[in-house]
């Protein structure tokens, strides 16, 4: 998925002669501490709720010295991934997008980010979720969905995360049913250290309600 895919045509940007506390306001009623100025087709760059509140004098103009203006934005071309980063990076609830030419096309917020990770992972589909834990010279994708589909199941998403100064890693899936303790079984039966099991229906163990209370708390 790449950024051009998932900016909203919701947010209006702001003017160069637009004030400080319109910016405000409109910040304020898209819950969101970062917006873009742009004229035209040109972004100026982006602003800050925080660097806002301390101009004493709300009328000045977003063209104003005063105004800090930030120059962030991501190419329409880069995948999620670098918007993520971006995100996280520098504490945005915003970013810009600029076409080859650095034409402004639209922003991305924060919402729409974790819309599309919820998309791109498949969080809204029902399914079981195994974690496992292997050495990084056992990282092998492919024997892992052999194991999957010798169930008769499909990974709909995975994830790995390493650790620092570790040679283990976090191997976290999630197969297309909820009856997967054949599944963990087998994972088992081949020597993987199953961590963590979410949404087995065979067990109730409380998960399934830990899962959907993070689902509302992602759908706020």
């Amino acid at each position: 998925m790449f950024a051009a895919e998932i900016i909203s045509d919701a947010i209006p940007s702001l003017r160069a002669d637009d004030t400080v506390q319109k910016a405000l306001d409109r910040m304020n009623d898209f819950k969101l501490k970062h917006l873009p100025v742009v004229n035209e087709v040109t972004l100026l760059g982006l602003v800050a709720e925080d660097d806002l509140l301390n101009i004493d004098n709300h009328d000045t103009l977003l063209s104003d010295s005063a105004v800090n203006i930030l120059n962030v934005f991501v190419l329409s071309n880069v995948h999620t991934y670098d918007v993520i980063r971006l995100l996280s990076q520098l504490k945005l609830t915003a970013v810009p997008v600029l076409d080859q030419q650095k034409n402004y096309l639209g922003l991305i917020s924060i919402n729409n980010m974790v819309n599309a990770v919820a998309e791109q992972y498949a969080v809204n589909e029902p399914g079981g979720i195994i974690v496992l834990e292997i050495s990084n010279r056992d990282n092998s994708l492919a024997h892992i969905a052999q194991i999957v589909e010798a169930d008769n199941a499909q990974v709909l998403s995975s994830y790995v995360n390493s650790f620092e100064n570790s040679t283990r890693l976090e191997v976290t899936l999630k197969v297309n049913k909820t009856e997967i303790t054949s599944l963990v079984a087998s994972f088992e039966r081949y020597d993987y250290l199953v961590k963590e099991v979410y949404n087995n229906t065979q067990i109730d163990d409380g998960s399934q309600e830990r899962y959907d209370s993070f689902m509302n708390y992602l759908n706020v």
